[in-house]
């Protein structure tokens, strides 16, 4: 924590410093000055603006780190800033600016166990109003399926977050079952405080990681080996590298040989979510919506209304957790990935007239039995990495 403050301290210094140098160019342009005056006003400003530029590759960088372009140092910058890592290309002509995050701080009672009743449902309510311009207009409104903000799509659009090739997929899901997550639940690391994502940069810098990048195989298992041994001081054993094998394949679903950055970047946001916070501090970041979609998982798995459900019906919710198509939902005993109440094909749902599917009741004895608490511990990890729309599996769940 040390090295983090003094990191920040540093930045702020040189936040300073640039103010300076800013204020020192306004006076040589009002003042005139002789050739000497202004060859000494530029030896000056020479000197403050390399006392900058260090002071900038020390917070940012770290004096044993190679240069860095200047392109790369300003995805580095909106990364820690939480504003994600955009094409240098995007032209922002006639839109919005983009909204400034600010990322969540740790409270004193974040790791007491929150009260999440089983029985008493949760009401849930979407803004009326879009969450972009703040104007109403119902029919048109997009709901998060997350959260409770909506949006317009002429907004999203002039914010950059809806581009033509995605405009009708999100047009389709907004309103579905499956649902579409907004710009601020889509994206995992704002959920890191200042201090995880300063860890998060230091350990990506570290094993030469850039912003931005596509990994293929090699390189995210060469990334998981850098980042295991750095941690344990030891290689990675085998079984290790065949899961983290695994967690390429679920974060490749289109079988491309690559994963995109954004999804690299949810992956080791909620990987060091895990590692960080105790269970009961993540079970504090679960909205209203996501734990009715817990509730009704759980009560649809727990059909002998006992209030406890066998091991391998928790595993089976953490695997459906992250079914994100129509028919893959319908394909599963439960699905639990969706905004509104339970599917008609799935065992909650009583309206279609169809008995559900029954467990055999044996399965539940034999296995160990899992109350409402433990499920929501279990899984809450798993729950929080189902909020991106990208189709892959940004925590893969262990057989």
């Amino acid at each position: 924590m040390g090295v983090l403050m003094s990191r920040r301290q540093t930045v702020e210094r040189v936040q300073k410093v640039s103010l300076a140098v800013s204020a020192f160019k306004d006076g040589l342009r009002e003042q005139p000055s002789t050739r000497r005056r202004a060859e000494a006003g530029t030896a000056r400003q020479g000197t403050l603006e390399q006392e900058v530029q260090e002071g900038e590759e020390e917070a940012l960088a770290g004096p044993s780190q190679p240069e860095e372009t200047s392109a790369s140092k300003a995805a580095w910058e909106r990364l820690r800033d939480g504003r994600g890592v955009e094409p240098e290309e995007f032209d922002r002509a006639n839109r919005f600016t983009p909204p400034a995050f600010i990322r969540p701080k740790r409270e004193l009672h974040d790791d007491e166990p929150p009260d999440i009743s089983l029985e008493q449902r949760e009401q849930i309510l979407n803004d009326e109003m879009c969450e972009i311009c703040e104007v109403w207009t119902a029919e048109s409104l997009f709901p998060c399926r997350i959260c409770h903000r909506v949006y317009h799509d002429g907004c999203l659009r002039r914010m950059g977050y809806l581009q033509k090739d995605s405009a009708v997929e999100v047009t389709e899901a907004a309103h579905t079952e499956t649902g579409w997550s907004c710009y601020y639940c889509d994206n995992l690391n704002l959920l890191l405080t200042e201090e995880e994502m300063y860890s998060l940069m230091e350990t990506l810098r570290n094993c030469k990681i850039i912003p931005g990048v596509c990994l293929n195989l090699d390189d995210f298992l060469h990334y998981k080996h850098q980042v295991h041994k750095q941690q344990f001081e030891r290689t990675m054993p085998e079984a290790q590298e065949e899961q983290a094998a695994l967690q390429f394949n679920a974060l490749d679903p289109d079988k491309k040989g690559h994963i995109e950055w954004q999804d690299f970047l949810s992956h080791e946001s909620i990987q060091l979510l895990q590692k960080i916070r105790p269970q009961n501090a993540l079970l504090r970041l679960l909205t209203p919506k996501e734990r009715e979609r817990a509730r009704a998982a759980f009560l649809a798995l727990d059909q002998d209304n006992d209030g406890f459900i066998g091991e391998g019906e928790c595993r089976q919710a953490r695997h459906t957790w992250f079914r994100k198509h129509q028919k893959e939902m319908l394909s599963c005993n439960v699905s639990i990935s969706h905004v509104g109440p339970i599917s008609e094909g799935s065992p909650a749902s009583s309206r279609n007239g169809k008995s559900p599917e029954k467990i055999l009741p044996a399965t539940k004895q034999e296995e160990t039995s899992i109350d409402w608490p433990e499920f929501l511990r279990e899984n809450v990890a798993y729950i929080l990495a189902a909020r991106p729309n990208s189709a892959a599996l940004h925590l893969q769940p262990l057989a």
